[in-house]
């Protein structure tokens, strides 16, 4: 296995999946987590729109930085496979929510609904968002009981991609 076979297996999950678990903080420091339906735009790009009022939107106002993971529920129990990030997050504006409603909702088979500028600005309650991963991670991908074929553990453990 090597650093571009765990790139691919980080695109796999992103292409795969149409939900993310957001992680935000508010201004007490208390944790909050909502899944989001969400696309990316390459591997550490990630858009989805919320209402102005939801919990995670009010807390990006004051803390940005976020917490993501991906991953597969549909799988049997110890076959997981996900992806962690971690980076700031922001409300789109400008040339950066041009961009925005190109990349998301990703494309059609993913089922979601395309925006347009009038859907996420002015009096509507909703925006379009994007988180910028710093640092990302995968869970390293092995058969249960088997060592990783990178690392040789035999335990759930974290390897970044780059």
């Amino acid at each position: 296995m090597t650093a571009d076979d765990i790139t691919a297996h980080a695109r796999a999950l992103l292409d795969a999946n149409v939900f993310l678990t957001l992680g935000t903080v508010d201004s007490a420091g208390r944790p909050w987590t909502s899944p989001v339906y969400f696309a990316a735009s390459g591997l550490r790009e990630f858009y989805w729109s919320s209402d102005t009022d939801a919990v995670h939107s009010r807390n990006l106002t004051e803390r940005p930085q976020v917490s993501i993971v991906v991953f597969d529920s549909s799988v049997r129990p110890y076959h997981g496979r996900a992806l962690y990030a971690v980076g700031p997050a922001r409300e789109l504006h400008g040339d950066d929510l041009e961009r925005g409603l190109q990349a998301y909702p990703g494309p059609a088979d993913r089922g979601g609904t395309a925006l347009t500028r009038d859907d996420v600005t002015g009096s509507s309650p909703y925006r379009l968002y994007r988180a910028t991963a710093t640092d990302l991670w995968v869970l390293c991908p092995r058969a249960p009981r088997q060592p990783c074929p990178l690392h040789g553990l035999a335990k759930d453990h974290r390897t970044r991609v780059e």
